[in-house]
């Protein structure tokens, strides 16, 4: 029986997410796992519309805000050097990151 991690990351913006998945992928090399992804998962758009004129007065022009969320999926063999050298990893503010580990006959 080995482990797996399955490691998710999300983030808004794209350059940092796959710099997080770049140092991921350094250590993977650097310690001899297996690993398998970055896999980008399609993109996540949060839309709010909202009316320019704050009193209702006016034409009725509206905004709308967008924010894109980005996630890649990246698997692991669950090594115990791999990962803690991937506790280590400095996450950037923005970037949200899940390790799973899982159990595979």
């Amino acid at each position: 029986m080995s482990q797996k991690a399955r490691i998710s990351l999300s983030g808004t913006d794209p350059e940092k997410v796959d710099g997080v998945c770049a140092q991921i992928k350094s250590i993977s090399q650097r310690t001899g796992v297996a690993m398998s992804g970055p896999i980008p998962l399609p993109t996540k758009r949060l839309i709010v519309p909202c009316r320019k004129s704050p009193d209702g007065e006016g034409t009725e022009t509206w905004e709308r805000w967008e924010m894109r969320v980005h996630k890649r999926l990246i698997d692991l063999d669950a090594d115990e050097r791999a990962l803690r050298a991937l506790m280590r990893i400095q996450v950037p503010d923005g970037v949200n990151i899940e390790i799973i580990l899982r159990t595979i006959d």
